[in-house]
């Protein structure tokens, strides 16, 4: 399933005789052998790492500018009070207090990331009585970056001054004050009919699972409780969903495309295609039809701007200084290791995959390969390094799958004729011609928190077992150095993901291309969702709001924690 978005956040580290307090010693510390690993987050990334790292090897240090975890992907829950936001999140020393690994967090900002001289640059998020010590600098052995990432305004004017985000617990109860206090402006007795419409038309921009996940609980909260207690408002409400491309949840199956957007136009929800957003005002909402460029200014009372993700000011600084200045998230290799450091990391939303090409290597593999130096391969010689290189390059099993394909052999008999298996022997270039198209299926991760929790679970086994394979490689055949690679390259597994459509139905996509649609599919998502919590706190909690939701309807009221 895909979790949502992911949270993202800030690591840094305060020696310990900060001024703080926090591990403080009477006596000086004895000096550790530990290698120091920083950890730069607390979203999915960071804490999938620091729950599953159990080696006493290190000494973590981690700080963001939130002490805690959130559940990211019941935060459309969140803003309508189907879920508290109490309810989803953990704090981050919860999770780490009963560890065998030295683990200390520190509530700060990273401003700047030094990789050359191997040292982030801290600020405290505690300004007071801090006698003009808020900022601090941390070395380090190893740093994992796991940042997270900022809404991607595509720099439309009035987005920043104007729009609502949706990715922290602090948007949703933003957003969910926002909606009740639209309801009581527009219940006032001095207002026009015309501008009760406009404060109750709330306008969700971007069809991604967040927007429509949105727009779906945003209607149910309208029509399941606000209209009882607002009956006045009834005739005024609005919600409008604007999505830039064709179709709405364009990474789902049609059959759920087709599904959600006949859904909601039985629910009344306005879905506008091919509306890209070209400027917002103070109670205006101007849009540009794709094609026609026919444009439009639509009233409104509230906006959620629901539209990707955009780089971190941190990240983008760390990308200009290592010459990434092109990219729109940080470039890793298969072993999450940003390229050119072999102790820096990047993990989640602030980072992507290079995943290396087969061409870019094609002579290097066919020389390991043709072990005889006769100048040509054998079946049987390229059979001796096909499971390295489906290891190494991912997207040669892929392709063999799309071209129905059993094995490496039917390619290279594709590649040389009909011809025998035993007499099938190439030479660079039939080889080359054999393997031309396979880096046609090559694919970045979508930024969901299902991917980055993996990679965070992956990379704690790395470090875990470190010392292990420093004898005792484990990864494949190194093509252009000798021996093998110390761990097997990260890879991806999708276990399905979720679109709630609202009205207790929701769709699911599984592997296999299993699609379900329905009030079953709701209770899969809702036993998942309550599964994947980061512990039984939160569990319960999260289970008792459901419960209380079904028997008493969402909270209405407006407080400041809401």
């Amino acid at each position: 399933m895909a979790y949502g978005c992911s949270g993202g956040g800030l690591v840094a580290y305060a020696d310990a005789n900060s001024s703080n307090g926090v591990h403080a010693l009477a006596t000086p510390e004895p000096v550790s052998k530990k290698k120091k690993v920083v950890v730069l987050g607390t979203g999915w990334a960071g804490t999938s790492f620091l729950k599953k790292l159990n080696s006493p090897s290190y000494d973590v240090q981690v700080i963001s500018p939130r002490n805690y975890f959130a559940f990211t992907p019941l935060l459309p829950s969140v803003t309508c009070g189907t879920v508290e936001a109490r309810s989803i999140v953990e704090p981050i020393r919860n999770i780490v207090r009963k560890k065998n690994v030295d683990i200390c967090f520190w509530e700060a900002e990273c401003f700047k990331i030094d990789a050359e001289n191997k040292k982030v640059y801290c600020r405290s998020n505690q300004n007071a009585n801090m006698n003009g010590k808020e900022e601090f600098v941390v070395e380090y052995d190893y740093l994992v970056i796991a940042m997270g990432a900022r809404p991607n305004t595509f720099n439309t004017p009035g987005v920043m001054e104007y729009c609502n985000f949706l990715k922290e617990v602090e948007d949703a109860q933003k957003i969910r004050r926002s909606v009740i206090d639209n309801f009581e402006k527009a219940s006032l007795p001095n207002l026009s009919d015309e501008e009760r419409k406009r404060i109750l038309h709330f306008v969700v921009v971007g069809g991604g699972p967040t927007g429509v996940e949105f727009a779906a609980e945003l209607h149910d909260f309208v029509n399941e409780d606000l209209i009882k207690i607002y009956p006045s408002a009834k005739d005024f409400v609005k919600i409008t969903l604007l999505e830039a491309a064709d179709h709405i949840l364009n990474m789902f199956d049609k059959r759920i495309t087709d599904f959600a957007e006949e859904k909601f136009r039985r629910d009344g929800i306005d879905v506008k295609l091919g509306s890209m957003v070209v400027k917002v005002s103070d109670k205006d909402i101007s849009t540009k039809v794709r094609g026609s460029g026919e444009t439009t200014s639509i009233p409104y009372g509230m906006v959620v701007w629901s539209t990707g993700i955009g780089t971190h000011p941190v990240i983008r600084d760390f990308m200009r200084q290592i010459g990434q200045n092109n990219r729109r998230a940080l470039a890793t290799d298969e072993w999450l290791r940003v390229e050119g450091f072999n102790n820096v990391y990047a993990l989640g939303d602030c980072a992507t995959i290079n995943q290396r090409k087969v061409m870019e290597d094609i002579s290097a593999i066919f020389k390991k390969a043709d072990k005889d130096n006769s100048g040509t391969l054998t079946v049987k010689e390229f059979q001796e390094v096909i499971n390295d290189i489906c290891e190494r390059y991912p997207q040669v099993e892929l392709y063999l799958k799309n071209k129905k394909m059993r094995n490496i052999v039917d390619l290279l008999k594709e590649a040389k004729g009909d011809v025998a298996k035993e007499s099938i022997e190439l030479n660079i270039e039939e080889f080359k011609t054999a393997l031309s198209e396979v880096d046609s299926q090559m694919k970045n991760l979508p930024a969901t928190a299902q991917v980055a929790s993996q990679q965070g679970t992956y990379l704690a086994n790395c470090f875990n077992r470190m010392e292990e394979v420093e004898n005792n490689p484990e990864g494949p055949l190194r093509f252009r150095g000798e021996g093998r690679h110390r761990f097997r390259p990260f890879r991806y597994k999708h276990l399905g993901q979720f679109a709630p459509l609202g009205g207790e139905q929701t769709a699911a996509q599984l592997p296999g291309d299993w699609v379900s649609i329905g009030h079953s599919t709701q209770w899969l998502w809702y036993s998942v969702y309550a599964s994947k919590q980061v512990s039984w706190r939160t569990r319960a909690l999260v289970v008792s709001d459901w419960t209380r939701r079904f028997i008493f309807g969402r909270d209405s009221s407006r407080t400041a924690n809401n």
